[in-house]
């Protein structure tokens, strides 16, 4: 059994085969509940998900349906029937992981980036995925996230990091692995990752808002990712938090970008002090309450603070899921953010689920692994 054999799956058997991905094992009762649907449907929908070996029945484990005497075979999928490799790509590193179905991180495999080229990129990739797939065999697609525009999910169109330009990614990863590769923006795939396995599951209205070397932004309405044509692509850049902040040498003056992001922190304490700091240990010196670095960072926790409230103000959000390697800003000024926070938002306003996430660049490859789930296994073409 490949992948390939699971497909293709019509709408109905798609929708019964990730509603069980997700939130299985689920009796046939309660699968049929929540899709609406009848029980000749359901059997008629799940057949072919069974034969095929998406789907399995496993043992009840006592429920309701056991207790009043009615047969129970509950479906699962089997999670460790086939892994994916996720690939986080960054200016300098590649970020690897082996998922199994339901995202589990069973392995990971990092490697330093020596050069931009998109061949020797794509080599290796090439060779990572070889190394990995020695030790799990039964590898079934790539998920590849990278910053930046990304087309058709395999083409990078415009990656500000790298350099690149029109890059035909999947094609060349293809090429030298003989696997099905599925390329997306990096954020997109997070939030996807976070919309079925993750801090967003089950909400109708949800948000993930990312700070690193730029800010990334995802917006989940009706449980579906709301696909953005900007991905990545200046968001904050032009989302003036202070018109009197900080002016950095790609932003607008006072921007969400110029006032949040890890570049532009380090550039304002280099302008000021002329040392060449790292974002940790600015973080660190404003915890100590060092003058220069104790002002950038509670100006960043403020502009956090408003940027939260306006998002929340306008999209009413069931949550908000802050993550990204900046998210350190949290521990030191988090504080200053929801003070901020509150103040910018009506006095009788629910209050906001913030949700901060420690995470690093597996969790990234990790998206990227559930977006090759979610299109290779499922076929699914709208998310």
């Amino acid at each position: 059994m490949s992948a390939a054999s699971w497909l293709p799956l019509s709408p109905g058997e798609r929708s019964v085969a990730i509603e069980v991905l997700v939130h299985g094992p689920l009796s046939r009762t309660e699968l049929a509940r929540r899709l609406g649907l009848s029980a000749g449907s359901l059997t008629r929908l799940t057949k072919p998900l069974i034969e095929t070996g998406l789907l399995v029945e496993v043992p009840d484990a006592g429920g309701a349906e056991a207790r009043q005497g009615r047969p129970s075979q509950p479906l699962d999928v089997v999670a460790d029937s086939r892994s994916f490799i996720g690939y986080k790509i960054t200016a300098d590193m590649v970020y690897g992981v082996v998922t199994t179905l339901r995202s589990e991180i069973t392995a990971r495999h990092d490697r330093p980036l020596t050069t931009h080229d998109p061949a020797e990129v794509a080599g290796l990739l090439g060779e990572m995925t070889a190394e990995l797939i020695r030790e799990h065999p039964r590898v079934a697609g790539i998920g590849i996230g990278v910053g930046g525009l990304v087309e058709d999910r395999a083409t990078v169109g415009e990656n500000p990091f790298l350099g690149w330009r029109d890059v035909p990614l999947a094609a060349l990863v293809e090429e030298r692995t003989g696997l099905p590769v599925v390329v997306e923006n990096d954020v997109a795939a997070l939030v996807e990752a976070e919309t079925w396995f993750g801090a967003g599951r089950g909400l109708d209205r949800f948000v993930v808002l990312t700070i690193g070397a730029g800010l990334g932004y995802g917006l989940v309405l009706g449980g579906k990712r709301v696909p953005n044509t900007e991905e990545d692509r200046g968001f904050g850049r032009h989302w003036i938090i202070d018109p009197y902040g900080p002016l950095t040498p790609d932003g607008a003056r006072g921007s969400a970008v110029s006032l949040l992001t890890i570049p532009s922190i380090r550039y304002q304490i280099r302008a000021a002090s002329g040392r060449d700091l790292g974002y940790e240990e600015i973080l660190a010196l404003a915890a100590e309450g060092e003058p220069m670095a104790a002002r950038v960072v509670e100006e960043a926790a403020r502009a956090l603070g408003t940027l939260v409230a306006q998002i929340s103000n306008f999209v009413m959000p069931q949550k908000i899921l802050l993550a990204g390697e900046g998210v350190g800003l949290m521990d030191v000024a988090g504080k200053t953010v929801h003070e901020t926070l509150r103040a910018h938002r009506h006095p009788l306003a629910m209050p906001v689920d913030l949700e901060t996430k420690v995470s690093d660049f597996h969790d990234w490859a990790r998206g990227a692994a559930v977006l090759a789930i979610q299109v290779l296994v499922l076929g699914a073409t709208d998310v």
